[in-house]
């Protein structure tokens, strides 16, 4: 796999497919297959459209292509003392950027950083006609196109592909230390609320069972006064602590049973829903594995504001009819006239997001 831009060649593939009515699946490396339904459609692989097209350090803004290994641009970046501020999950050691952009996953610093659309500052996206179209740009400032741009980011491909992504970078804190306090799960997030009022360093939070993890990033000062403020025991090996969760080889994912995520208002109180939790982003993720009816696990999502997902199959296999919440219809409705815009042949990722796509 070398650094090329191998645009051309990928829009007069699309071209073929509209001409011979054939469906897409457009592939990277395949880290997140897990997630969401199979797509149909012969493979569109965009690994050789690799290579960081420009790197900035000190605007703090990268370019890379699609194909471009992840693991390759973060250590670019840690060269540099910098990194992206989502954090995102690989789910795999040859993780793509256009795969983790499509998929919009964020990591345990999205509660404190923001998510994966909010670092995107412009794309280059291969739509469904066969054409290379440019949304947003390099700038920070920049507005025209930035919302398609973001549009993109979890949208698994059935948009369009993208080719290219711009990235506002962060830098790396000059220090991190991560704290374990003994509380169960409710006293946990109303101290999670109250902290949330004041000005802490808290970068991630991760509630296991009784036991409340905290992780401070910042100036080495603040991360002290922190500390000593919260009170806890310190974490020798913080680091691994949340590469486990953010890679999911944490003992918690290890059940058999499904694993659900819910996304919810953070004060919403846990409820007993058939399986063991864990919190993070200060109550607003919540990780479940449960063999409970997916209707009563959706519910509870929307009963406390949000939205629940059939994150990995249990170990039976046994599929579900949504992976994704399932749409209201005039938000259905909204979804469907987007994939006519941008794909009018319906040729890219076929009922990977929802069947009705």
């Amino acid at each position: 796999m070398g650094d090329a831009d191998r645009s051309a060649v990928l829009a007069e593939r699309v071209r073929e497919a509209i001409a011979d009515a054939t469906a897409l699946q457009l592939r990277g490396s395949g880290s997140k297959d897990f997630l969401g339904h199979a797509a149909n459609g012969v493979p569109l692989d965009l690994r050789d459209h690799a290579g960081i097209v420009r790197y900035a350090p000190d605007e703090l803004v990268l370019t890379a292509r699609a194909g471009t290994p992840l693991a390759q641009i973060e250590a670019a970046l840690a060269e540099h003392g910098q990194m992206l501020g989502f954090e995102p999950p690989h789910h795999g050691a040859g993780a793509t950027l256009g795969g983790t952009l499509a998929a919009g996953l964020s990591g345990p610093r999205r509660a404190s950083a923001g998510a994966a659309r909010d670092f995107v500052l412009g794309v280059r996206v291969l739509d469904g006609r066969g054409q290379v179209l440019r949304f947003g740009g390099e700038v920070i400032k920049n507005v025209a196109g930035y919302d398609v741009a973001r549009l993109m980011v979890g949208a698994f491909g059935t948009l369009g592909a993208i080719l290219e992504a711009s990235l506002r970078l962060v830098p790396r804190p000059r220090a991190e230390r991560t704290l374990a306090l003994e509380l169960d799960a409710d006293a946990a997030l109303e101290r999670l609320r109250d902290w949330s009022q004041r000005p802490l360093p808290i970068s991630a939070s991760a509630i296991d069972g009784g036991r409340l993890h905290l992780r401070l990033s910042g100036a080495d000062a603040a991360v002290r006064a922190a500390a000593s403020e919260i009170g806890g025991e310190t974490v020798g090996d913080g680091a691994r602590l949340w590469h486990s969760l953010r890679e999911q080889t944490h003992a918690f994912f290890a059940d058999p049973r499904p694993l659900w995520r819910l996304s919810v208002a953070p004060a919403t109180p846990l409820a007993d829903l058939g399986g063991p939790q864990l919190v993070e982003w200060q109550g607003a993720q919540r990780w479940l594995t449960s063999d409970a009816d997916p209707a009563r696990l959706r519910a509870a999502a929307a009963a406390g504001g949000g939205h629940a997902t059939r994150f990995r199959a249990g170990a039976d296999g046994t599929a579900v009819e949504h992976v994704f919440h399932p749409l209201p219809p005039p938000m259905l409705a909204l979804h469907r006239r987007l994939k006519a815009e941008f794909d009018p042949h319906g040729l890219f990722n076929r009922g990977r997001l929802y069947p009705e796509l």
